[in-house]
């Protein structure tokens, strides 16, 4: 289904010519070879060209349109006018002359046995170069010396003459097409992705730009040992794909990952996202709904509103309105060795994908402080919560990424790991005892939120803002964690620390333990702050949460001896709730 979907996104591309068509490829070139008609190299001319990454402008390769590259495991295979300096000048810098000579007498041949019958002085000139080169001598010629170093790397290198690219002439290039049609030697078979009978693909083209694989590139579908084979059959003759479909979506997944303004990675996930017709207008808008930034967060207020209300989704500067029935797909791929992994794939109708996306928003809402101004907490911005912001790693674990991710679009149940990694965290910073960090942030509290909404078993209603007709236990005790703690800083200002950094975690999952030596506390700290006024109504709010605590028959308020976690969930709510009430109304008495 993957690799159909891919197919079909090829084809709508191809038709709207933004991809290449068989027998060609996108590849990042460096220099240009320019030589005579009499085959003489007369200069390396750089390609490269300027960049903007981040606050930085760096020189980066040009991407040009070249004949299609083969795919290297370890063996001496050319690829035609377009490769690096071990095949087009038999020098590098790995330290095995022998086989960057060998590579270059590989291509030698390939190219005089593609171009040996064309009378095309390009074609000519390029087999007169092959013919008079000297690799031996080659780090001494003079207009490779400057760039020698670079050059030798394993940056691509094309043909040059007179300015203009030898692979773009005419001749050749209708050459290389004829070449590349030529029916190969492997067998036929009906090919998964088509249906078609038509020769099988031994190796698959490799994908780059998922970072960590390989950055030669690396294989959605591979097979390079015994154990993966059967029926007799070897490499990729276990998954007959036809060349035209190999062909077809490693160039359109190649394309998408190049892509960066319609693609994300969240953890070491690269997600990829299209329509079914490749209209990048769908593209555009999921980019704004699954990462909200304070620029375009109008764009998404207004695509949420128009689900809403039933209305039609349409786009600035646009008259037309998106089709909500539009099939949409959503990729994640992951490195693992020399091939990729599938985290997930998932395909529904573009509106069914905004619904579930607003409905995660919907759940995740939360009062939030003053100065946070950001209403849509992105995926990656969710993630990050589950983060220890003092590590050198600050990526989420990589199979809950993928797994929330999944959750959000299809509307599914959030994974326990999300809930159990936001409690670790804030279990584990309020143990580092570092005052300086607010461990129970917006984003966390928003999370426990949406996890109890979506997975909870808890009956009674979950609140955007502090819910004071709640009668949930944990709820409760958590407002009374938050109003014992106001009381210990009322009675000590400037205090670094409180009972929240010491008694935090205890009183979340052992309160019955805890809140007496805290009520004990309490007396003490309103003692200490000599004002009548604030004593009592802090003595009354109190009161008035101890009286919510379900009572037993002759026995006083109730507090557990241990809380679920998604009791401990509801505890840190309360307090969460409590404290920011707490503070709006300290931000109104200072206006």
């Amino acid at each position: 289904m993957i690799l159909q979907a891919l197919v079909e996104y090829y084809e709508a591309l191809e038709r709207k010519e933004k991809i290449t068509s068989p027998g060609w490829c996108r590849a990042r070139v460096a220099y240009g070879l320019d030589i005579s008609e009499q085959g003489e190299l007369m200069g390396v001319i750089p390609l490269k060209k300027e960049q903007q990454k981040g606050k930085k402008t760096v020189w980066v390769p040009q991407d040009l349109t070249v004949p299609q590259m083969v795919s290297r495991c370890s063996g001496v295979s050319a690829n035609f006018l377009c490769d690096h300096s071990g095949y087009m000048l038999g020098i590098d810098n790995k330290g095995k002359p022998e086989r960057s000579r060998e590579c270059f007498e590989y291509a030698k041949k390939k190219h005089k046995d593609i171009l040996g019958n064309i009378s095309s002085p390009a074609a000519r000139a390029v087999c007169r170069f092959f013919d008079c080169w000297a690799p031996d001598r080659a780090a001494e010629n003079p207009y490779l010396v400057p760039e020698l170093e670079e050059i030798i790397s394993g940056s691509n290198l094309v043909f040059m003459i007179d300015g203009e690219y030898v692979h773009e002439d005419p001749d050749i290039m209708q050459c290389w097409e004829e070449y590349s049609r030529q029916s190969g030697t492997g067998p036929e078979g009906v090919c998964l992705v088509t249906g078609r009978r038509e020769e099988i693909a031994r190796i698959h083209g490799t994908i780059k730009g998922v970072r960590g694989a390989q950055s030669s590139g690396a294989a959605l579908v591979s097979f390079n040992a015994p154990a993966f084979e059967s029926y007799g059959k070897e490499q990729s003759f276990n998954a007959p794909v036809g060349t035209y479909a190999a062909y077809a979506y490693t160039t359109a997944l190649n394309y998408l990952l190049s892509d960066r303004s319609h693609g994300t990675t969240i953890g070491d996930t690269a997600v990829v996202y299209w329509s079914e017709e490749g209209d990048e207008r769908y593209q555009n808008i999921f980019a704004c709904v699954s990462e909200p930034t304070m620029e375009n967060q109008e764009i998404v207020d207004g695509v949420f509103k128009n689900l809403v209300e039933g209305k039609a989704v349409a786009v600035q500067d646009v008259k037309d309105s998106l089709d909500m029935e539009k099939r949409f797909y959503i990729l994640g791929l992951a490195p693992n060795a020399a091939r990729l992994a599938v985290r997930f794939f998932y395909q529904d109708s573009f509106g069914n994908i905004l619904k579930h996306i607003k409905e995660h928003y919907d759940r995740m809402e939360i009062v939030r402080p003053a100065a946070d101004a950001v209403e849509y907490l992105g995926i990656w911005r969710m993630l990050q919560e589950t983060v220890n912001k003092k590590s050198r790693d600050k990526k989420p674990v990589p199979s809950m990424s993928g797994t929330v991710y999944r959750s959000i679009i299809s509307g599914s149940r959030y994974p326990a790991t999300l809930y159990q990694a936001v409690l670790g965290r804030i279990r584990a910073e309020q143990d580092d005892g570092d005052s300086r960090i607010y461990k129970i942030t917006r984003g966390r509290a928003a999370i426990i939120k949406a996890y109890l909404l979506k997975n909870g078993n808890i009956r009674e209603e979950i609140t955007m803002a502090l819910n004071e007709d709640s009668n949930n236990t944990a709820y409760i005790l958590g407002r009374e964690f938050a109003v014992l703690e106001a009381i210990q800083e009322e009675a000590n200002p400037g205090i670094n620390a409180t009972i929240k950094d010491k008694y935090f975690n205890s009183a979340c999952a052992t309160p019955a333990a805890i809140f007496p030596i805290l009520f004990k506390l309490k007396n003490s700290h309103i003692k200490k702050m000599n004002n009548g006024a604030k004593e009592i109504y802090y003595e009354k709010m109190l009161c008035d949460l101890q009286g919510r605590l379900t009572v037993a028959e002759g026995q006083r308020a109730a507090c557990p001896r241990r809380l679920t976690l998604e009791e401990q969930g509801m505890f840190i709510l309360g307090y969460y709730h409590q404290t920011q009430k707490r503070y709006e109304k300290k931000i109104k008495e200072e206006a």
